[in-house]
């Protein structure tokens, strides 16, 4: 091969990109390799040579023409702040040189998209437009590639195909092609100033090798369809295609096999990252048939119940061989609302050691000793370094705290107080192997069905690892609630019972079920109910509710030293996101606490996220007498009705054999007047109950009698509804 081969100029650029249909006044991503051609007029790169590939592009388009480059600095998934002035951009195959990129992101007038990941930049007219207030996504909606298409733009790949174009990324995000997701990730960006803290949403490929991109089938269709003009350029080509068209034909062939641009084959991405990361495993738990609250904690308290993990789906699966499940999944990336699905994490071995190999702590001793959702990381760190990530309990010197980090991602340890105040070597060596990956989040839903759709929640949260009352002590109540339940067969409401990842998963649940949610009265979330303390009642956002009052009634009757509180003032959990703006269920919260009189005061108890939280804390009696109170508190709800009156004036209780035995029922024998006196169709159970001061229960049984005699009727409380 002559040199002249290996050699391109100037002119030979500038005729290529004519060939290939460029021409003035166009706006054009151009993805680079200037090396790929060969070698630029005998010239090694340099600010000469830079100067001179601009100029050629810019003859091409023209000074009404718009030219972008990718200048990626990936800083938010390196852990970097990302500078939008300052912070380099990444060579690579699919880019130019960094000489180049450095010489054009300092021309004046270019401008520099604020994407801490696939940062572009720009001059030209449609710059501005293209590049400034973008959304915090690098493919997704109003995204550069959306406007750069909406603008009639196109992409063209020098020296590098165009099915490595990085638009082909917002083409899968747009098509949900299956090996691709949606990441959150966070960080800090430098920008006019300030440092302002960001979250951004970007497409990521599941990491199996069977997700690693190749889009050579893509570009042979896309060759074949003449949608795409090429030009022969020293050693390689320049190609490019209008966004429009490249994304049609794309999307047609993505259509036909959604793996078409991926190495494959195609399979489960679950699966297949399951098999890369060694995950998935079940280690073997069974529980007896109905088993009682006690063996259901000793089953399962001690898993590592992340909120995305084989430990969860373990527990999960052990739950629903005590009641009729159906178990929901939400895939890593999915949109929920304004949220997205984490990824799942799995953490093979952590550990601490000295220098010379003596173990400090390690992951297998147990589950707190890292942080949840940690980064992996190894290597010799500094004592001050490793305190930096080292976290202990503020309250309990010997406890391991529990420590996450779902979505500001960092590496960090746990250990105890005690345990740390020995450490005093000048190094450490840290080693944490976990790993991110593709999975699905796990929402458990348990039905009672009642004669009407109308529905009350029950709730409570599966994870937190290696702790019980912080909520696996809300899930067996709730658990042995609901089977109760499915023995009565003359339900007013239906009852749902949603087991689920803290927070994450009721927002999952609620945005895919969004036709139920006029259909939910009411709901009690279930939380720390092992403790040794009265019971509390939160009550809901409105507080005023059929469902606060009912309730509220309930535990005055069944708990004398329980105690209310008003929204958010107590304990908070998943019941914020069921009272939550566009939802405004009114789901109060139930758990053992006591009033938080002083700051100080906080915890919600002693051992609240520590390793403390054994099964110790929570004793048969207390979690079924909470049992109880639940039931009580569903009683409760079914009276939720309101008494109407099928007769004028006081009723002749002999003429209908109207008769109570004050042995069976004091409370309704001495109230009878009192309560037919006040069933005219404004008033439900639980009200009259309150006037009359006595339980519902009592009422409901005199109600009951009347109805029976066909004195009255029910319909549902107006207040339900909304």
């Amino acid at each position: 091969m002559s040199s002249s081969e290996t050699n391109y100029t100037r002119l030979d650029l500038v005729n290529g990109l004519k060939q290939t249909g460029l021409q003035l006044g166009d706006t054009v991503f151009f993805q680079v390799s200037f090396h790929s051609l060969g070698q630029f007029e005998g010239r090694a790169a340099g600010i000469e040579s830079c100067e001179s590939l601009c100029s050629a592009l810019r003859e091409v388009i023209g000074p009404g023409g718009t030219m972008l480059f990718p200048a990626y600095s990936f800083s938010f998934l390196r852990h970097e702040i990302f500078d939008v002035q300052n912070s380099p951009a990444l060579s690579g195959t699919w880019s130019a040189s960094s000489e180049f990129l450095e010489y054009f992101l300092h021309l004046p007038g270019v401008i520099r998209s604020a994407d801490p990941i696939h940062s572009v930049m720009g001059l030209g007219p449609n710059a501005n437009e293209l590049l400034t207030e973008l959304p915090n996504t690098s493919f997704g909606k109003d995204c550069l590639h959306e406007r750069l298409m909406n603008k009639g733009g196109k992409i063209c790949g020098i020296g590098v195909s165009l099915a490595e174009a990085s638009f082909l990324n917002y083409v899968e995000e747009t098509a949900a092609v299956p090996f691709r997701y949606k990441k959150i990730f966070t960080g800090k960006i430098h920008q006019h100033g300030r440092l302002i803290k960001q979250g951004w949403l970007s497409s990521v490929p599941i990491q199996a090798d069977n997700g690693l991109p190749d889009g050579t089938r893509l570009e042979k269709r896309v060759r074949a369809s003449g949608k795409m003009r090429t030009a022969h350029v020293g050693l390689g080509e320049i190609a490019s295609a209008g966004c429009k068209d490249f994304l049609e034909l794309a999307s047609q062939e993505i259509a036909r096999d959604p793996w078409t641009t991926a190495r494959g084959p195609a399979g489960d991405p679950v699966e297949l990252e399951n098999l890369r990361t060694g995950g998935g495993k079940n280690p073997g738990i069974q529980l007896p048939k109905d088993a009682s609250m006690e063996e259901l904690i000793s089953a399962i308290w001690r898993l590592p119940r992340d909120i995305i993990s084989d430990g969860y789906d373990v527990a999960l699966q052990l739950l629903a061989t005590q009641v009729p499940m159906t178990v929901h999944q939400f895939p890593s990336g999915t949109e929920c609302w304004s949220w997205i699905i984490p990824e799942k994490w799995t953490c093979h071995e952590a550990y601490l050691e000295t220098l010379d190999g003596r173990r400090i702590f390690s992951y297998s001793d147990h589950p707190l000793h890292v942080v949840s959702y940690s980064l992996p990381f190894s290597g010799e760190v500094s004592r001050e370094i490793l305190f930096e990530h080292l976290h202990v309990h503020q309250a309990l010197p010997d406890a391991i705290p529990f420590n996450f980090k779902y979505y500001e991602r960092d590496w960090g340890l746990c250990c105890s107080q005690n345990l740390k105040s020995t450490l005093k070597d000048d190094r450490y060596r840290v080693v944490i192997k976990s790993n991110f990956s593709y999975g699905t989040l796990k929402v458990g839903e348990v039905i009672a069905p009642g004669k009407s759709d109308d529905t009350f929640v029950l709730c409570a949260h599966l994870c937190h690892p290696a702790m019980v009352n912080d909520d696996l002590s809300g899930v067996v109540v709730g658990l042995k609630v609901m089977q109760e339940l499915s023995k009565r067969p003359n339900l007013r409401y239906t009852y749902r019972f949603i087991i689920l990842p803290e927070t994450i998963g009721s927002v999952a649940y609620l945005s895919r079920h969004e036709n139920l949610i006029p259909k939910m009265k009411g709901g009690l979330f279930l939380e720390m109910l092992g403790l040794e303390n009265p019971h509390a009642l939160q009550l809901s956002f409105a507080g005023d509710t059929e469902m606060d009052q009912c309730l509220t009634q309930i535990l005055k009757e069944s708990d004398p030293q329980g105690w209310t509180g008003p929204f958010r003032t107590v304990v908070g959990n998943d019941e914020r996101q069921f009272n939550a703006p566009g939802v405004r269920v009114p789901m109060l919260s139930l758990s053992r606490v006591l009033p938080q009189r002083d700051p100080k005061d906080w915890p919600f108890y002693p051992q609240y996220h520590s390793s403390h939280d054994t099964p110790e804390l929570a004793s048969a009696q207390r979690l079924t007498n909470s049992r109880d109170l639940v039931l009580k508190m569903i009683d409760g709800v079914e009276a939720s009705v309101v008494p109407v009156n099928r007769y004028p004036g006081e009723v002749f209780c002999s003429r209908f054999g109207i008769n109570i035995d004050p042995a069976e029922n004091p409370e309704g024998y001495r109230s009878l007047f009192d309560i037919m006196f006040l069933i005219d169709g404004t008033r439900s159970v639980t009200q009259i109950a309150q006037i009359c001061g006595i339980s519902v229960q009592a009422t409901l049984s005199t109600i009951n009698l009347l109805e029976g005699r066909g004195l009255v009727d029910y319909q549902r409380s107006q207040s339900q509804h909304r």
